[in-house]
């Protein structure tokens, strides 16, 4: 059964399919509010018309990748309110991604209740920090 109450606004930018809406499912489950995008480009779109609270982001996409879109996405929001946590194949993850300012990095595959408990934390995070909800 799914909670009434949310959470928070999370983007989920992520190219496979199957891995994409299994993370939608289980953070709408948690009661989060969910977005949706396959690749950086539509993800860019989706952050400029509702600002969220969080982005979960892969790294390898097509049309515009992860590097790309948290460029794009620092242009838009300089003082860094928004905070993402980085999806990644690629060995060692954590030790490349550090240029990217990411609130956490999680090397798949990963299990889903870190995932969960990850962005809970970076939410919960970002809330005691006083910043303010996004939409």
């Amino acid at each position: 059964m799914r909670r009434v109450t949310e959470l928070g606004h999370i983007l989920v930018v992520e190219d496979d399919e199957l891995l994409r809406e299994c993370l939608c499912e289980a953070l709408i489950d948690e009661g989060y509010l969910v977005a949706r995008a396959a690749e950086g480009r539509a993800a860019l779109a989706e952050y400029s018309a509702h600002r969220p609270d969080l982005v979960v982001l892969d790294l390898m996409m097509p049309v515009m990748d992860g590097w790309a879109f948290r460029a794009a996405q620092r242009e838009l929001d300089p003082a860094g309110a928004v905070p993402v946590i980085v999806l990644s194949a690629v060995p060692d993850a954590a030790g490349q991604v550090g240029p990217l300012g990411a609130a956490a990095v999680l090397q798949k595959p990963f299990d889903l209740s870190g995932f969960l408990d990850t962005v809970s934390r970076v939410i919960s995070a970002r809330g005691r920090n006083g910043v303010p909800g996004g939409t």
